[in-house]
């Protein structure tokens, strides 16, 4: 199966979506369905509820709820952005100018806000705990991932076991949670439920370790974002912990004195230079390919969390989603 007929034959339900996202954003504060037409008229793939209406049809469940879940799950993602581009200072936003640079960071943090309580806020009116429960409990670690990124920020000793726990919390929680509620919909027994959520989990790693991995090595119209922006950022990813294990005791302290500087916010002409040197030592020890084996077997893992459900056009159809994650660029 083909990622394409995939997002072609579900492209009328992300419409459906989309157009339930935007009343999420619907206000009498009129900045917010401004800044809502903005973002979303920017695109995006709509990954996670593509995820939760894939879910819900490997479960058996057809219902309208699904359109309105799957807004709720996006509408919380966007939340994530909006704070995350005034965090990072960021000047695009998938190709567009960003929100923040627009309107300013105070109406941003707000429009967050109000986006986050408004979609819980509809969560509620579903009547439906254990969907409550999935969608609290992924905010509530979103934002622990968030502090978490921010306390390691320019931090060369960071451990993949810290790396693993941000972007679980960043990207893996909302996935798990979007393909856990396509099975609660279903009301199925919570060892299909569970394994849904493992599913999720893995496979959003795998997504965020691609996103970390094509940010030194995509096409920057293809990414949406300026390349090398992490390691501007002080984000220590696993290309760079790799690299930080391979390389010699000389060259670990010239790439320690690289992100120490991004973290004492020294951004000047040497950002080019030291992007490419950055690059000429993944080169040396082969760290975006060591990277992407670790993700590869994150994703093997994933599949085989479906293991108990049977052969269906929607299994095959969400493992060719797992799978997306890595043939993005490889």
């Amino acid at each position: 199966m083909k990622i394409t007929d995939i997002f072609t034959a579900y492209s009328s339900e992300i419409k459906e979506v989309e157009k339930e996202l935007f009343a999420i954003f619907q206000s009498d504060a009129f900045l917010i369905p401004m800044i809502g037409r903005h973002i979303i008229s920017s695109g995006g793939k709509r990954i996670r509820p593509l995820f939760l209406l894939l879910s819900a049809d490997l479960c058996g469940y057809k219902g309208s709820k699904r359109i309105l879940l799957g807004a709720i799950i996006e509408a919380i993602h966007t939340a994530s952005l909006l704070h995350d581009d005034v965090i990072d200072g960021a000047q695009t936003r998938r190709g567009k100018t960003a929100s923040n640079v627009l309107w300013g960071n105070q109406i941003v943090v707000l429009v967050g806000d109000y986006l986050y309580s408004n979609a819980l806020k509809l969560a509620v009116e579903q009547k439906n705990q254990k969907i409550m429960e999935a969608l609290s409990s992924a905010t509530t670690r979103m934002t622990e991932g968030e502090i978490l990124q921010l306390h390691k920020t320019a931090d060369p000793d960071i451990t993949e076991d810290e790396y693993f726990k941000i972007i679980s919390a960043k990207t893996g929680v909302l996935i798990s949670a979007a393909c856990k509620i396509g099975c609660l919909l279903a009301e199925k027994s919570d060892d299909y439920v569970n394994a849904l959520a493992n599913f999720g989990l893995k496979t959003g790693i795998a997504f965020q370790m691609a996103d970390d991995i094509l940010d030194y090595m995509a096409k920057e119209n293809d990414l949406g974002k300026k390349l090398g922006k992490d390691i501007e950022e002080g984000k220590i990813t696993m290309p760079l912990i790799q690299l930080l294990k391979s390389a010699t005791n000389k060259e670990k302290l010239e790439l320690i004195k690289i992100i120490t500087d991004t973290g004492k916010g020294l951004k000047s002409n040497k950002n080019h230079k030291n992007y490419q040197r950055i690059i000429e030592l993944f080169n040396k020890y082969n760290s975006i390919a060591e990277s992407f084996k670790i993700a590869d077997v994150i994703v093997r893992e994933a599949r085989s969390e479906l293991d108990i459900f049977p052969p269906s056009q929607a299994k095959d159809a969400i493992i060719t989603m797992a799978d997306y994650s890595m043939s993005r660029e490889k």
